[in-house]
């Protein structure tokens, strides 16, 4: 029998350290929480004293069960569960579903085992052999910071969802940070629609030198000495006049500025870097990434034997480890030579307030396996996103880039001033291996390319004049990598959730992402705006992000969690009594118009319904006349256009509202008819129960409905109602479970075997 007893949170994660350590251990795993406020009022009581009432989740049961065995003629318990807040909570949970400590009363534990917690910032030998030499305590601090976003997310969750239930229409929820994301994203929404475009023009020059032809471009920004601004030159009548007078005249250097720019690396990987650098060059979504990440972290054997390929991936923290440092400065000598390596490490310092725990920065655990070596061992996706992970890592100690810049200054009949800029890389550093992505705008970007060589009074000839046409461009909807950034700008909720929030957004049909950018649905406007008309000190960015400020202090140790849900408490559940008296429904889903009916003369009113937005009589029912919206509409509102080309006809492509929901449609319609559907299958992670050579995939049928299906469909026909989990049934065996949500029931997980009465309830707590 073992001595001591590992418990990790993941099979894969067990299965990893089981290797590294000797006869004397036995390594089991959880499966993640164990403990859970029930999906049911009641479950937090707010009174003198804030107690939650956590049940074991019955899906743990079996897996506390076969620990509780090992458990016999054991002496130690090390819990090692994640080293994050969430961690710690689990490892405080498994403490009390385990009974591994005395109880209230005093009384001495029977057992003779002690219990130990060990936190490791990456699955390597020598890291799991020094946190069993630094075996400590479990921290209560982290503990009710985590109890306290748990406590308060349940509270805002049961008891705003219901209602917007009663409000709007059953089945919707509200979260303290999921409620706040979809605020951000319906924000620049109406900024978009709000948004009126004005037209201005620039003129370009194309000059060359007399003595070589060496073409090159230069704007004009000035005249008679005033700077030009974007909206100087507002039509081409004016652009015109510019023109006819710089047609004849002589151009000549003014002036050339020559500067050296160095350009520094940016640092290694935070969990919220990740997931948008991620997303911007491997299009992957936030979830994806995380997921990816939990596999290499928790173990992939690469011919080594089986490891953790990098370190930890919910971090806050930039840091990288000294003997990281001292790796990565020898593969860096190795590899580019001395000149590329830097004589001391470069410190980076992260500058968001809401830093969490002292983690490291997400890198390899060894910097030597070098990703074109391990290909062969990893899946495309795992070897795409180490290779993202070991170049940022890498490059984060390389030396900086150095570049030439060249501005040069040209007159122009002695009141036009036009400038060109170029630049050069002298020296490439980091740039040799990494450049980091960015975030499109609609903003006109510089264009710098290579200039011939230029002298003051150098006289210039003129090729041609490019007097151009623009429109002021709204602000760009977010994609998922600038919604992550956005969130994290404004201190929302943390890395580590941003991935469940977005999924939630798309689950609850809040938002829809198309073309990987994120256009709110009818129903998320209008429950957006039922929260912020209603509850805006709640869904507030500077409330959300002090009440994070309230849990990183908790969690430091500086202020106690119940007086802070108690101060959260009375006012929020006022306010809700209050506002289920004031507002009606028929307030929220229905807008008047100045429009009559042209059945019966009745005002015409703009009514929510299960496929979005539509008109309808006043004097329903007397009088049913229903028409859909214009999709076509002048300001926009409903048809939004897209960098997207139609491809019968090479024309822009509109976002449209049909019977059935939102599509992509030709903006020539009716000349052209192409149309694209935006229900496109989307893979939930999930092998086919029936083939298993499938993916289970969500569909949405003609009329809205979604369901389950084989992506081998026709050659496999299974199919569902339900959505399938990869998780077996603990009292039949079932291959899966499924996740379904009533009216009568809520929100439950059950067996799809008729003959199989399992079923539990899902507390709802989007934020973790």
């Amino acid at each position: 029998m073992s001595k001591s007893l590992v418990i990790v949170e993941s099979p894969a994660k067990a299965k990893t350290i089981s290797k590294f350590l000797g006869k004397g251990y036995q390594v089991l795993a959880c499966k993640g929480h164990v403990r859970a406020l029930p999906s049911k009022q009641g479950s937090v009581e707010v009174g003198d004293d804030i107690v939650p009432k956590y049940d074991i989740i019955p899906a743990s049961k079996r897996y506390l069960k076969e620990i509780k065995s090992a458990l016999k003629g054991c002496e130690t318990v090390y819990l090692a569960t994640d080293l994050d807040r969430e961690g710690e909570a689990i490892a405080w949970h498994l403490v009390a579903a385990l009974n591994l400590k005395p109880d209230t009363a005093g009384k001495k534990r029977t057992k003779g085992y002690a219990v130990k917690r060990i936190t490791f910032h990456e699955i390597t030998k020598e890291a799991i052999q020094a946190a069993l030499k630094e075996a400590g305590d479990i921290s209560l601090e982290l503990v009710n910071a985590q109890q306290a976003r748990v406590v308060l997310d349940y509270l805002v969750g049961f008891n705003l969802s219901p209602f917007l239930w009663k409000k709007i229409r059953y089945g919707l929820s509200a979260g303290r940070v999921q409620s706040v994301a979809l605020r951000v994203i319906c924000e620049r929404e109406k900024e978009i629609r709000a948004f009126q475009e004005e037209e201005y023009w620039t003129i370009k020059a194309n000059l060359t030198p007399t003595d070589v032809r060496s073409p090159f471009g230069a704007q004009l920004v000035q005249v008679d000495g005033n700077k030009l601004d974007k909206l100087a030159v507002k039509n081409e009548a004016e652009a015109g006049d510019i023109v006819g007078k710089l047609e004849g005249a002589t151009y000549t250097v003014a002036n050339v500025k020559k500067r050296e720019i160095k350009r520094n690396p940016p640092p290694p990987f935070i969990t919220s870097t990740l997931q948008q650098e991620a997303s911007r060059k491997l299009g992957f979504s936030a979830k994806r990434t995380m997921s990816i990440a939990q596999k290499l972290y928790e173990g992939i054997d690469v011919g080594k034997g089986t490891m953790g390929l990098i370190t930890y991936m919910r971090t806050d923290s930039v840091n990288l480890a000294e003997s990281a440092l001292q790796e990565i400065h020898g593969v860096i000598v190795d590899t580019y030579g001395k000149d590329y390596a830097l004589d001391k490490p470069r410190v980076f310092t992260k500058k968001s307030k809401n830093i969490q725990e002292a983690h490291e920065a997400i890198r390899p655990t060894d910097v030597t396996l070098l990703p074109d070596e391990i290909q062969g061992a990893l899946s495309k996706e795992q070897f795409k996103l180490y290779s993202l992970i070991w170049k940022r890592a890498v490059a984060s100690q390389m030396a900086r880039a150095i570049l030439d810049s060249v501005s040069v200054d040209i007159e122009a009949a002695e009141r036009y001033l036009f400038r060109a800029t170029g630049s050069t890389i002298r020296f490439p550093g980091f740039m040799q291996l990494y450049i980091e992505g960015g975030d499109d705008t609609e903003d006109e970007k510089k264009e710098e390319g290579m200039l011939p060589p230029l002298d003051k009074n150098q006289v210039l000839k003129l090729l041609k004049l490019l007097p151009e046409q623009h429109f002021t461009q709204p602000p760009p909807r977010y994609t998922e990598a600038s919604l992550v950034k956005a969130l994290e700008e404004y201190g929302i909720g943390r890395p580590s959730t941003y991935a469940s929030i977005i999924s939630i957004l798309q689950d609850r049909d809040y938002v829809k992402l198309v073309k990987k950018r994120f256009f709110p649905e009818d129903i998320g406007m209008v429950v957006s705006d039922l929260l912020v008309n209603h509850f805006s000190r709640y869904v507030d960015y500077d409330f959300t992000s002090r009440m994070e400020d309230r849990l990183d202090s908790i969690a430091r140790g500086e202020s106690e969690w119940k007086p802070a849900i108690k101060q959260f408490w009375k006012p929020f559940i006022g306010l809700i009594k209050q506002k289920d008296e004031e507002v009606q429904k028929s307030d929220v889903t229905t807008e008047k118009t100045d429009e009559n009916c042209p059945d019966c003369g009745k005002q015409l009113v703009i009514k929510l319904g299960k496929y979005g937005r539509f008109y309808a009589c006043s004097g329903f029912p007397d009088c049913r006349f229903v028409r859909p919206l214009e999709s076509n509409d002048e300001d926009g509102a409903e048809a939004a256009a897209l960098d997207e080309k139609c491809e019968k006809c090479g024309s822009p492509m509109m976002l449209r509202q049909g019977k059935y929901g939102k599509f992509l449609g030709c903006t020539t319609y009716p000349d052209c008819t192409y149309v694209q559907s935006l229900n496109k299958p989307v893979d939930v992670g999930v092998k086919c129960p029936d083939c298993a050579d499938g993916q289970v995939q969500e569909k949405k049928s003609r009329r809205g409905k979604i369901f389950y299906s084989c992506s081998n469909y026709p050659k496999c026909e299974f199919a569902s109602w339900d959505k399938p989990l990869d998780e077996k049934c603990p009292d039949c065996g079932s291959a899966y479970l499924v996740e379904k949500i009533t009216k009568k029931a809520g929100h439950v997980i059950k067996c799809p075997q008729r003959s199989c009465k399992y079923k539990r309830q899902v507390a709802e707590v989007e934020d973790e």
